[in-house]
């Protein structure tokens, strides 16, 4: 109770937050003003929920997501992934590129072809400008009724009243889901998307035959995606429709999707989600059952493993990921996978063999080096840490958790200034405004701070004015 309380709390601020935030009218909705919007959203998100703000998660959901960018053609925004740690089945593309999933929807895909397909379909609604063209038909007003219905269409669950009873009150009337024909316009892109990339669109069959079946057993409490992406039936039909005339030509350059990458995905967000208690029993019975395929129990062990891991027995944790490595020799990520485990047992010397192993093998990988960065900085080695946490920031300048980490290097050196910086950027990137301004003020107080930081730290202030407009 005191969970979902703190949620519809958080909620009624974020209400509070757009009640008064500047309202342009809605005949002029422009490309600046979703900007504006989705900015504050994101803000307001991250102080309300839970992210998985985790590099390996980030790394994986946008490399796919890019891919998808790649043949969608010129964006008019710049796109960012979030996977949300509730759940609820539900997923949302918010104005200006934001494209949140909640990992109750991504518990129930089996594939990344499924994850591409929903993935690409919420694309498609921003591509259109969705969004934007309901403002302009007059459903809402502006910025700030808009700002009440996207809190409670994407986010929905206990919050969802206060929400709806916060926008109703400013006089608007609220649709709460995309229209048939926005529906159909988003899967058409998905599946021609997907077809570019070769592929399965059966990814999208998958998911809306999923998506029908907890339509019809849920009729009564339908999830908040089906809330705000109904019609699940007649979207199964349309695209079934068209991949009857595509089948054989999409088989002829079809890609056979790994879908190791798509499983560890999964598993790694689920341990740290949804907790052993009912994630336990469902992967043992996966790897028990004589029926099951190698390569699906490999999986399943895996995510043993990491929840062995989140409960702190490193040694079962350990012995059920070599299993998984067995089947999978040649996955360099694996070894990063060892080396976390073996870093959190204090084994430090044996992680970093493994980390640096992994990294030579693929020295992109920013979870590894993140890892690699938080052992050296541990095993006394701060100018190396300091490094590769740059690295980190440069890769994934919205990680909030590098921003604290290469704070505690500067405050070790005594540079007063540029930790209050690293922390003003980490509390900015956890949406706690206040902290952030004041951290940011105590940057700028220090008369020894480098001119670059002094101007960042400025703009980083000139921001949170604007966040708070």
């Amino acid at each position: 109770m005191k969970k979902v309380a703190s949620k519809v709390t958080a909620w009624v601020l974020v209400c509070i937050f757009f009640h008064f935030s500047v309202v342009p009218p809605a005949s002029s909705f422009s490309i600046g003003d979703e900007r504006e919007i989705g900015e504050k959203l994101l803000y307001s998100v991250r102080s309300a929920f839970e992210l998985v703000d985790d590099p390996d998660v980030i790394q994986y959901i946008t490399r796919l997501g890019q891919s998808v960018l790649e043949v969608a053609g010129i964006q008019y925004f710049d796109y960012r992934f979030f996977v949300i740690a509730d759940k609820e089945v539900n997923a949302f593309a918010a104005p200006s590129g934001l494209i949140f999933f909640n990992a109750g929807l991504i518990e129930m895909m089996h594939s990344e072809d499924e994850l591409l397909a929903v993935l690409a379909h919420e694309i498609g609604h921003i591509d259109k400008r969705h969004l934007a063209s309901r403002v302009e038909k007059g459903t809402y007003s502006g910025i700030a009724s808009l700002g009440l219905a996207l809190a409670a269409i994407a986010f929905g669950g206990a919050a969802t009243p206060v929400l709806l009873t916060g926008a109703l009150a400013t006089g608007q009337s609220i649709n709460l889901h995309f229209s048939r024909q926005h529906e159909e316009e988003a899967d058409l892109l998905a599946y021609d998307w997907m077809k570019k990339l070769n592929r399965n669109p059966e990814g999208q069959i998958k998911m809306l035959e999923s998506l029908r079946r907890i339509a019809r057993y849920r009729s009564d409490k339908p999830p908040q995606y089906l809330l705000t992406h109904p019609n699940p039936e007649a979207r199964l039909d349309y695209i079934e429709s068209i991949l009857d005339n595509d089948r054989e030509k999409i088989a002829e350059n079809l890609i056979t999707a790994d879908d190791f990458d798509f499983l560890r995905f999964k598993y790694r967000i689920l341990a740290k989600v949804k907790g052993p208690e009912s994630l336990k029993p469902f992967l043992a019975t996966v790897v028990a059952d004589g029926r099951t395929d190698e390569a699906t129990k490999a999986m399943a062990t895996y995510g043993l493993s990491q929840i062995a891991s989140t409960e702190n027995d490193y040694t079962k944790s350990l012995e059920l990921l070599d299993k998984v490595v067995l089947s999978y020799p040649d996955k360099a990520i694996l070894k990063v996978d060892r080396g976390a485990i073996l870093f959190a047992a204090g084994k430090f010397a044996d992680a970093e063999k493994d980390l640096l192993e992994a990294l030579q093998v693929d020295n992109s990988d920013m979870y590894a080096t993140f890892l690699l960065a938080k052992l050296l900085y541990r095993t006394g080695h701060p100018t190396e840490a300091e490094n590769y946490f740059l690295t980190v920031s440069y890769e994934l300048p919205e990680y909030a958790q590098v921003y604290f980490e290469l704070g505690q290097i500067a405050a070790d050196k005594g540079e007063r200034g540029v930790a209050a910086l690293y922390l003003g950027k980490f509390n900015l990137l956890q949406g706690k405004l206040k902290l952030a301004e004041q951290s940011l003020k105590n940057a700028l107080a220090d008369t020894s701070l480098p001119e670059t930081m002094k101007n960042e730290s400025k703009d980083l202030l000139k921001k949170i004015v604007q966040l708070r407009k």
